[in-house]
């Protein structure tokens, strides 16, 4: 494609780009990089040895007030392919890397009936010039501060100092005025021509000489500047360049003015008081009044030059020191041009551009908030330029300017303006279009853009960095996208789930950090998206889309403790009939929700999935929903499937269902403490654990009329136990205790009553009965269930019962040949002689019999004992083994005939005498024991009857408590058991004589003898007048 400037008015040339770095540029490339000498000439265009294409992204339009929607249809009037319309598709894929907000505030206001011509940007204050010749100062929202009107015309430049305190304007009237905010300083110069550009020195407000530099189009750059420690009555006018044609812009940074006149850009060295570099413009380029020229320090040393359809990068260095003569009088600093790129549009303004800006907060924080982050991390290496690209219209052939139709004859409208990142390599990194009021009306020196930064390094990362792009009607800010911003972008796209995730991390982060980025848009805090707000529009858009499963999985991070959002979902999935899907995540604690949503999702259960419905049951606290409303459901539902029947056929489908629903209704009424209503479910379902349930909640009244049911289920139950332990374990029931324990609760007569039809379950419970207490089956129990099922245990019945008819009783064990029962009949009866001749004649035991002849203890019993045992050497050697108290061996020795041979006999009569030399053994050894014992209590006996104890008058007595000698006539009684208690306090008490005075006593001298039989008298007297003796150990039950 031809690149020459002939077309470059045409806006179709594509970038042309020359790339040097500093110091390390090629040699062949000499041309392109230029060192410039103190006698500046101008500086040739660079050019690369190729043209390259810029990349072209899709165009976004920025968000804006006001939409405007063209349509591009090609002169036959047909629509675009379908390959148009697939790129068309992949550009609306593709994110934007700015975003726009249109500041409102008072700017519709004040350019209502006036437009914008002027726009500087300083410590976040706003100076806006218009047509008018007025400044409004405005804050970032677009709230007015402050406006005054400095000149009559339009203003076309502003100056703002660092601190916003001073503003200076040029104005097309010739007027160069700087204004102080703050303060009532003000100077006012007239240059007699109409001015173009204005720039103040840096740190204007803290300096005196209070310098600034102006142009217009008078052609001469004007320095005016106070003299030395500001004394003087005006500035001092310096004109540091002239005879180039108009000043159209000049700006200040450091020590360096740099300025654009229609041959091209001058930098000069304040410091040196030299001019440094002059670099030209192409011969060919169009007037310069056409399209503007905008200079832009991006910092210190580095200059960004755009005009036209141009872009320059300068860059500013030190001079190398040298011995040559000639270089000893260049100036201390040069200039080099590192990037020369020529676009296909005209660039109203340049920025720079930190790139990528979205890497920066790949992990949610600027580097220079991270408090391990260091210096070299805070700055970013690579900046890309941010400018604003306008499309010049096609200009009118020669054919066509004579033409009648007035459609033809009209001003051509301008395109769209469109903001463009343009890398430091050429690419185009983005394009978006934006969106201006009216923008068909302007041109390109109507519009400016501003860097709104925190920082005065470019490359410093600053997340308050943004742009405004000012045009006639409209200001509109400009700032990079963030990862909130990625997350809006996506969900714009419906592509909830990547917009999910990333809000998630980013929250997470914040969590973390305690950092959050508050984006302020027209002076309120933007409202971000949150992930429950990502999470509900990601639901909707799945329940639309019908993945139902995916939507419920997100329920619970989406609703999370939302009671109200979780119970709009679930009726939102049941409406859809797709309930079975969120089931699953419904909370039942942390929210918990209205016990309608509960109750339908059991009621879902009942009709689609009972097993479901059952384990739901067992695992939600049950007070939740209603269970009596639930009760009735399944009772319903139970009714329906399968009759109230007390055993469960398994075979088919309804049985199991119907088992399933019984398995509810247990658990229902358990939990509604309902355990009555629950037992009988519980009875035809088999439950080990009924028994348990009726121990805990009493529940004897409630079985009274299920003993049947619940003593075959016992049944079964020992049935099965002795399977798996073995035939031979004795297994008890569990069922007939229950109700031998409970009797009080469970009558005997109504279990009887139950059990008569199972005659074998009636035994086991009166047999249980007979072991507790036999006085309970008085009219129960029956001796025919104890010789069918127990036989036994028959004798052990007989002896414990009194309750049965003896000769019907004999009869029935008659009849069973049951001798150990007709035996113990018998000698009930008093027919000893018939029960012994039994015991003798069938059972032939010795032993039995000689029990028996014990248990009668009947002297003629054992004389038909020995009578009949006087043949049988057996029961003569039984009886030898056995003698006692009862029989004399001598009496069964002498009754042994003679010749009758006894085997053993000799070991029989050896034992009888050792048994009796070991029982006077032990009499011997018991009368010497008992002798001694009595002996040794004997003196024990004496010793403490006659020894003394210590008594005093303070005593007390043992009966009333009192002091024993309480007064002097009161007598006093002392006992064997050392009991001391007053005489009126004994038995008999009244009967008792007095004491005998002390002063009636004799003189113990000479009278001892009769003092003591006095006393011993007296003591007689006493004892036989006392009825009980000790009144102590008469009260304790010691006494005889």
């Amino acid at each position: 494609m031809s690149t020459s400037p002939e077309t470059g008015s045409t806006g179709t040339l594509p970038v042309r780009s020359t790339v040097t770095a500093g110091n390390d540029h090629d040699e062949k490339e000499q041309d392109v990089h230029r060192q410039l000498t103190s006698s500046p000439t101008e500086m040739a265009e660079a050019r690369a040895d190729e043209d390259g294409r810029m990349h072209q992204n899709g165009k976004q339009t920025a968000v804006g007030e006001h939409e405007d929607t063209e349509t591009d249809e090609d002169e036959d009037g047909t629509a675009g392919t379908e390959e148009d319309e697939e790129e068309a598709d992949e550009e609306d894929d593709e994110e934007p890397s700015l975003k726009y907000d249109r500041i409102k505030g008072a700017i519709p206001d004040l350019l209502k009936k006036d437009s914008a011509s002027a726009l500087a940007v300083s410590n976040k204050l706003l100076a806006l010039g218009t047509h008018a010749g007025i400044i409004h100062v405005l804050d970032l929202a677009g709230e007015r501060i402050k406006s005054y009107k400095p000149h009559l015309a339009s203003v076309v430049d502003i100056s703002l100092d660092a601190t916003a305190d001073f503003v200076a304007t040029a104005s097309i009237d010739g007027q160069v005025v700087i204004h102080s905010l703050s303060t009532s300083e003000r100077y006012s110069f007239d240059m007699k021509r109409p001015m173009r550009t204005v720039a103040m020195e840096p740190n204007f407000a803290k300096k005196s000489s209070r310098a600034f530099v102006c142009g217009g189009l008078s052609g001469a750059l004007v320095l005016r500047e106070k003299g030395w420690l500001g004394l003087g009555l005006g500035h001092k006018e310096t004109t540091l360049h002239s005879g180039e044609g108009p000043i159209w812009q000049v700006r200040w940074r450091g020590g360096l003015i740099a300025w654009a006149n229609d041959n091209g850009v001058n930098i000069y060295d304040h410091t040196s008081q030299t001019r440094i570099a002059y670099i030209g413009r192409s011969a060919d380029s169009p007037r310069a009044d056409l399209f503007k020229c905008t200079l832009h320090w991006q910092d210190d040393s580095t200059l960004l030059i755009a005009w036209a359809n141009f872009i320059q990068v300068a860059r500013v260095r030190t001079r190398t020191r040298s011995n040559d003569p000639a270089a000893a009088k260049a100036p201390p600093l040069l200039v080099e041009i590192t990037a020369v790129f020529q676009l296909d549009c005209m660039v109203a303004g340049i920025v720079p551009h930190p790139t990528p800006v979205l890497s920066l907060m790949a992990d949610g924080l600027p580097p220079s908030l991270k408090p391990d982050s260091t210096k070299e991390q805070q700055t970013q290496t690579l900046t890309s330029f941010l400018v604003v690209a306008y499309t010049p219209p096609e200009a009118f052939d020669d054919t066509e300017e004579m033409t009648d139709d007035r459609r033809r004859q009209a001003r051509k409208v301008a395109e769209r303006p469109e903001m463009r990142i343009i890398s430091r390599t050429g690419e185009e990194l983005a394009n978006d279009a934006l969106s201006i009021t009216d923008y068909q009306r302007w041109g390109c020196n109507d519009y400016t853009v501003v860097e709104v930064s925190a920082s005065d390094d470019p490359l410093a990362i600053d997340i308050e960095r943004s742009y405004i792009v000012m045009s006639p009607r409209d200001l509109v800010r400009v700032m990079p996208r963030d990862r909130r911003d990625h997350v809006a972008w996506l969900v714009e796209r419906r592509r909830y789930e990547e917009a999910l995730t990333e809000v998630e991390k980013i929250e997470a982060e914040e969590a973390v950090t305690g950092f959050k980025i508050a984006i302020v848009a027209e002076g309120k805090e933007r409202v971000h998206l949150t992930a429950q707000d990502i999470g509900q529009m990601f639901i909707e858009h799945l329940v639309q889309d019908g993945d139902f499963m995916k939507a419920a999985k997100l329920c619970p991070k989406v609703c999370a403790h939302d009671s109200k959002r979780w119970e709009n979902w679930i009726f939102a999935f049941a409406q859809k009939r797709q309930l079975q899907a969120i089931i699953p995540y419904v909370p039942t604690d942390q929210p918990r929700l209205d016990h309608v949503v509960y109750e339908m999702v059991l009621a879902h259960f009942l009709s689609h999935d009972r097993e479901a419905l059952l384990q739901t049951i067992r695992e939600w606290p049950r007070e939740i929903y209603d269970i009596a409303a639930v009760i009735i459901a399944v009772r319903s539902e139970l009714d329906k499937t399968t009759s109230t029947s007390s055993t469960i056929s398994t075979s088919n489908g309804s049985g199991k269902q119907s088992t399933i629903l019984m398995e509810c209704l247990a658990e229902l009424y358990t939990a509604n403490r309902q355990p009555g209503k629950a037992l009988p479910f519980y009875l035809r379902l088999r439950r080990p654990n009924v028994f348990d349930l009726i121990r805990e909640n009493n529940l004897f009244t409630d079985v009274q009329d299920q003993v049947l049911l619940l003593v075959e289920f016992d049944h079964e139950l020992m049935e099965k136990r002795k399977t798996d332990n073995g035939a031979g374990v004795e297994v008890e029931s569990e069922a007939i205790q229950l109700l031998v324990d409970n009797i009080h609760s469970i009558p005997i007569t109504r279990v009887v009553q139950q059990l008569l039809q199972r005659p074998y379950y009636l035994f086991l419970y009166l047999d249980a009965l007979v072991h507790k207490d036999s006085q309970l089956v008085t009219g129960f129990a029956d001796l025919q269930m104890y010789a069918e099922f127990a036989t036994s245990r028959l004798i052990d019945f007989l002896r414990a019962s009194s309750s049965y008819n003896l000769e019907m009783a004999y009869k029935e064990c008659q009849e069973r040949d049951l001798v150990p029962e007709m035996v113990f009949l018998l000698g009930r009866m008093g027919n000893n002689k018939q029960a012994l001749t039994l015991i003798i004649e069938r059972q032939g035991d010795v032993h039995r019999a000689i029990d028996f002849a014990k248990e009668q203890s009947d002297d003629d019993l054992w004389e038909d004992l020995l009578k009949y045992s006087e043949t049988r050497p057996a029961f003569i050697r039984g009886l030898l083994e056995n003698v006692g108290v009862e029989i004399s061996p001598i009496r069964l020795i002498r009754r042994i005939k003679n010749g009758l041979e006894i085997p053993g006999l000799k070991e029989a009569l050896i034992k009888i005498l050792q048994d009796f030399h070991l029982q006077i053994s032990l009499l011997e050894g018991c009368q010497t024991i008992l002798n001694g014992d009595s002996s040794d209590l004997s003196r024990k006996l004496q010793r403490n009857q006659s020894s003394g104890f210590f008594l005093s008058p303070t005593s007390l007595c043992k009966m009333c408590s009192r002091p024993l000698h309480d007064s002097p006539q009161s007598l006093t009684l002392l006992f064997l058991c050392r009991h001391v208690v007053h005489a009126s306090c004994v038995s008999g008490a009244e009967h008792l004589p007095l004491a005998t005075p002390a002063s009636a006593l004799p003189a113990l001298e000479g009278n001892l003898s009769r003092g003591i039989s006095g006393s011993i008298a007296f003591e007689s007297m006493i004892k036989a007048r006392l009825t009980h003796g000790c009144p102590v150990c008469h009260k304790n039950g010691e006494a005889l």
